[in-house]
């Protein structure tokens, strides 16, 4: 794939395909832990004597939970798209990244890739997965004792959003026409957003406009 054949994400046929298949999936996840939630508590009330209740009880526990869980999916996906609608993707090749706590980010991180920084391309920031949900793919790959050939696979990604707010990360497909994986990455350095870390990004209020469409909220420069 080019890059610069499509002014953001979104426009590249490929992605909203994905996007939209994710969505589905994420439907249908939502809707098959739910129809387990209520069978199982049916047959926790209506069928089962006292005696046998708890061996129901952990399922329809742990359905109730995935049920949660499965709504989260939502607003991170409608991110997604709001990242892919006001960014273009960009194929990058060799981009750092680790499962080690970086220095420079507070708060929870469950691994991290350091980006360029648009204005100062010598300069990298790192962006972080700030929850562990469908993290394994990655964590796997990323891992200092990962084979080769899985290393290999994420050798190349494509990347879309500003690294001084937020983005989206996926791995392109064999053929490098498509991609999979896509995940959302954030900005958590310390003391990101203020006055002094925007005069050393090189921040513009076009640049704030931008993190604004993604329903990123950084202060005046």
């Amino acid at each position: 794939m080019s890059t610069d054949e499509y002014p953001t994400a979104w426009n590249h046929p490929a992605t909203r395909r994905i996007w939209a298949l994710h969505m589905v999936m994420n439907v249908l996840g939502f809707l098959g832990w739910v129809a387990l939630w209520c069978g199982s508590l049916a047959v926790l009330v209506g069928f089962l004597s006292p005696g046998f209740s708890f061996l129901f009880v952990p399922l329809v526990v742990y359905s109730a939970y995935r049920v949660v869980l499965q709504v989260s999916y939502f607003p991170l996906a409608f991110r997604m798209r709001r990242i892919m609608r006001t960014y273009p993707w960009q194929e990058m090749q060799g981009v750092p990244c680790g499962l080690t706590k970086h220095p420079d980010v507070l708060g929870r991180q469950y691994g991290w890739f350091e980006l360029p920084n648009p204005a100062r391309p010598e300069q990298r920031l790192p962006l972080v997965f700030g929850q562990h949900m469908r993290t394994e793919w990655w964590s796997r790959r990323m891992a200092p004792r990962a084979k080769p050939e899985r290393k290999a696979q994420i050798e190349v990604v494509w990347f879309a959003g500003d690294p001084r707010f937020i983005g989206l990360i996926a791995a392109p497909t064999s053929n490098g026409r498509a991609l999979r994986r896509m995940h959302v990455l954030q900005q958590q350095m310390g003391g990101a957003g203020d006055r002094h870390c925007f005069t050393d990004w090189g921040v513009t209020p076009e640049d704030i406009e931008r993190g604004r469409r993604v329903g990123i909220r950084p202060a005046h420069p």
